[in-house]
């Protein structure tokens, strides 16, 4: 399949420095407004290939799509001073608008896969400036923030992330839901797990993971600038399912009908993700102070959505 980035920053060159090392892609076209900074990425990227796959990697135009099957959207603006979080997703919505209306004209068949944050938000713009089915227009979400919850779990469990089934829920931001209540290790209950092999999750312990989910990002962010090799890997993790099919269950953001109450409102829950991009929605078992959590999450996301002028 071949794969286009718009927005050659770190984001968009981590992944497509991770699809070229996967293999995934038999072809990756980066685009960003800087041209010199597109073709450095592409050539440092290409030098990188003949160690791990055969995925050709260039800088080129939005005419250099064509024949794409994903495009990753990784361009944005940053924050001024002063400007107010509405005022600077205004101001992004002006950048996609722009970006759909060359990219769509070109790969009208494409499946969009939004990177730029805040995520939820920008997925949910996107899917209103371009018109196309919500399952089409993917946000990368909480998959990071999930694998970083898998992580944390599996490192105090003792055994392998793949092991853990856990998902984060609602917003990729402050306001996300661990749903503790629904993990599980292999095919048993966590709590029944930890038991089993001697590391309890107590309170504090559970404390410690929720820390450590929520607030990697500023930690990473405060020692290096910005997050970005995290986010890379999974994003080619999503175009990976799409690319080969492979109807894998990943926690990503799309304009979903009705989530705990709140209607048409772009977060993340677990999802089947093929080459149709998604294909069914899943709705995680939680207990009563998560659901109300989710619900608050949603209403946030919900509200600042609507406020953005398109």
């Amino acid at each position: 399949m071949k794969v286009g980035i718009v927005g050659a920053g770190m984001v968009g060159s981590s992944a497509g420095y991770a699809l070229a090392l996967m293999g995934i892609a038999s072809e990756i076209v980066l685009i960003d407004q800087n041209s010199a900074l597109a073709l450095a990425q592409a050539e440092d990227i290409s030098h990188a290939v003949p160690f791990m796959s055969s995925t050709t990697v260039n800088a080129g135009g939005y005419k250099d799509l064509e024949g794409a099957g994903v495009v990753i959207l990784a361009a944005g603006v940053s924050q001024k001073p002063g400007e107010t979080r509405l005022e600077l997703l205004e101001r992004n919505a002006a950048v996609f608008r722009a970006v759909l209306s060359e990219v769509l004209p070109v790969v009208p068949e494409a499946i969009l896969l939004i990177a730029s944050n805040p995520v939820d938000i920008m997925t949910q713009i996107t899917t209103r400036i371009s018109g196309l089915q919500p399952q089409r227009v993917i946000g990368s979400g909480t998959i990071l923030d999930t694998a970083r919850f898998r992580s944390l779990i599996g490192r105090h469990l003792g055994i392998s992330p793949q092991s853990v089934h856990a998902y984060v829920l609602g917003e990729h931001g402050d306001s996300e839901v661990l749903a503790w209540s629904s993990a599980r290790a292999g095919s048993v209950s966590l709590h029944s797990f930890a038991e089993q092999v001697d590391h309890p999750l107590t309170e504090e312990i559970r404390a410690s993971i929720d820390d450590g989910v929520r607030n990697a990002a500023y930690k990473i962010i405060n020692g290096k600038g910005s997050t970005y090799y995290g986010i890379g890997a999974g994003l080619a993790r999503i175009v990976k399912a799409i690319a080969q099919d492979h109807r894998d269950v990943l926690s990503v953001s799309i304009v979903t009908p009705e989530v705990a109450g709140v209607r048409d409102v772009a977060l993340s829950i677990p999802r089947v993700i093929g080459a149709a991009g998604v294909m069914t929605d899943l709705f995680p078992d939680l207990d009563e102070q998560e659901h109300a959590a989710l619900n608050r999450s949603a209403s946030l996301l919900k509200g600042l959505a609507d406020s953005v002028r398109l």
